[in-house]
C-alpha cells in the first residue's frame, strides 16, 4: 500500500471517528505529498522523496513547536504535538544515538576523515544512510564529537 493510499484510508477512518485534528493534519501531509508529485512532474513518488516530503513536514513542526513554547503559547504547544505524533507514524523507526555514533563512525573510517575540515566530506557519505531516520542536529552533534 502506498503512502498515498494509507492517509486516505486513514483520513477516512479519522472522519468516521470524527478526530478534526487528525483529519486536518492528514490532509495538510497528502497535500504536500501532492504538491511534491505536481513539481516534479510524476505521477508516483518514490519512497526516498515521500521520505523527504514527511521529514520536511516534521521538522516544520518541531521548528513551530519551539517557537510556541518560546513565545508561551500553551494553546499552540499542545495542538503542534498532537501534530507531531501523527506524522510521526508515518515516518520510519529513529535511530537512537548509539546507532547513530556507530554508523558516523563506520562512516568516518570509510571517508577517512581526521578533522572538523572533513565534515562537509563526512555528512555527504552520511546523510544518505540515516535520511528520514534520525534528526540532522543529532547527527552534526555527533559527527563534531567524534572529529574533534
Amino acid at each position: 500500500m502506498s503512502l498515498l493510499e494509507r492517509l486516505n484510508d486513514d483520513i477516512k477512518q479519522a472522519m468516521k471517528n470524527r478526530e478534526k485534528d487528525k483529519v486536518t493534519t492528514l490532509r495538510m501531509i497528502k497535500s504536500s505529498l501532492q504538491n511534491e508529485a505536481i513539481k516534479l512532474g510524476t505521477g508516483e513518488l518514490s519512497e526516498e522523496i515521500e521520505l523527504t516530503v514527511l521529514s520536511r513536514e516534521l521538522k516544520q513542526r518541531k521548528d513551530s513547536l519551539h517557537e510556541f513554547e518560546s513565545a508561551g503559547r500553551v494553546d499552540l504547544v499542545d495542538k503542534i504535538q498532537s501534530e507531531i505524533k501523527i506524522v510521526e507514524v508515518y515516518m520510519p523507526k529513529q535511530l537512537d544515538e548509539e546507532e547513530v555514533t556507530a554508523i558516523v563512525k563506520q562512516t568516518i573510517e570509510e571517508v577517512n576523515a581526521t578533522s572538523k575540515a572533513d565534515m562537509g566530506k563526512v555528512m555527504g557519505a552520511l546523510m544518505p544512510k540515516v535520511k528520514g531516520k534520525a534528526d540532522g542536529s543529532l547527527v552534526n552533534k555527533i559527527v563534531q564529537q567524534q572529529l574533534s
